[in-house]
């Protein structure tokens, strides 16, 4: 079922538009001037005959890009002007030659602004020839509003005396009925041979939202968004879970070091309060031990004879020289390390200085 509004541009500005209004595939009403709008009826305006130059060729079935080249050389064999100062429209590809439409692209552009000032944005631009059927053989002529058309095969013009019969080679073309014309114009709508709403004269599409898509969307968001967000959650928990893991084992080993019965209370402190026992006040026995080694071996004819740790954390060394200047020298050094050193009274027997220096951090 068919249902639009023909709008009949007229052929001189001083004319009237009038219109037929198709529903149900046959032309119901039939007026004057501007149509009552309908939204849900599509206008599809008619350019009188006189104003569209048509062609028929055979054109390449690919791109429309090169279509429309190939008419353009069509065109240009065919006209004064040149193709490219000139509105070219390409038909529908339907087997066979396909329609080529010329007019001048000031004319398209009034039809469009007339229409616009009526508040009508035509769906589709259609020659007043190609309303009229394809005659089997021969020409065919009938009445439209405002104008009388002929189309034959691989043509369709504005009916003139003196230029149809020039162009039929004097062969008067067949008469259509009423009832026929306005069938041909409904079947002609439905699937239109050419629209010469081509490029810069395209129709405009009406970007409408989606709002179903985008609703799919924004939920696609939020999943993408929760699965993120789940993903840091489980790297979280894994790493406190890790983080807690390794502290339990920690504990667990610095429990394993400290006496019997001392497992109450936190075991790094414990651990820390042993290590602080065993090692001794201030920098503990190793290291001053350590340091007080290093340094009388490094003076000759010195050695160590005795140590002894005091609570106080200081140590008190026996030594053994070969003389005073042996002993002056180790407790500079002493000092020089960051130690308190004081000497006792050093003795002179067999030859060899004997004494005791208390060593303090």
């Amino acid at each position: 079922m068919t249902a639009a509004t023909l709008l009949f541009l007229p052929p001189a500005d001083d004319q009237p538009w009038r219109w037929w209004r198709i529903r149900d595939d046959q032309v119901e009403r039939e007026g004057e001037g501007v149509p009552v709008r309908d939204e849900e009826v599509p206008v599809i305006a008619v350019a009188p005959a006189d104003a569209v130059t048509l062609h028929w060729a055979e054109l390449p079935a690919r791109s429309p890009a090169q279509a429309l080249a190939a008419a353009r050389v069509v065109v240009s064999d065919a006209t004064a002007e040149p193709a490219q100062e000139l509105h070219v429209a390409v038909g529908g590809e339907k087997g066979g030659e396909r329609a080529i439409a010329v007019v001048a692209p000031a004319r398209m552009a009034a039809w469009l602004e007339s229409l616009a000032r009526a508040g009508i944005d035509p769906g589709a631009i259609v020659p007043a020839p190609l309303l009229l059927p394809v005659p089997e053989a021969g020409y065919v002529a009938a009445d439209l509003p405002g104008q009388r058309v002929v189309r034959g095969r691989t043509s369709g013009w504005a009916d003139e005396p003196l230029l149809t019969e020039l162009i039929t080679g004097g062969e008067r073309p067949s008469p259509l009925a009423r009832d026929a014309v306005r069938g041909a114009a409904v079947a002609a709508i439905a699937a239109p041979a050419i629209d010469l709403r081509q490029g810069a004269f395209a129709r405009r599409r009406q970007r409408v939202v989606d709002w179903a898509l985008l609703r799919r969307m924004a939920v696609l968001v939020g999943c993408i968004l929760l699965a993120t967000l789940a993903i840091d959650l489980v790297r979280i928990l894994r790493y406190s879970f890790g983080a807690d893991a390794i502290e339990a084992q920690a504990d667990t080993v610095a429990r394993q070091a400290l006496p019997r019965g001392a497992n109450a209370g936190d075991s790094a402190r414990l651990l820390g309060e042993r290590l602080t026992r065993l090692r001794g006040p201030g920098q503990g026995f190793t290291r001053t031990a350590a340091a007080i080694y290093a340094i009388v071996d490094a003076v000759p004819e010195s050695e160590v004879t005795a140590l002894q740790f005091e609570p106080n954390g200081s140590l008190r060394v026996s030594l053994s020289l070969a003389g005073e200047a042996q002993a002056n020298t180790i407790k500079q050094r002493l000092a020089g390390a960051g130690f308190t050193v004081e000497s006792s009274v050093f003795q002179q027997a067999n030859n060899r200085l004997t004494g005791d220096m208390t060593v303090r951090p």
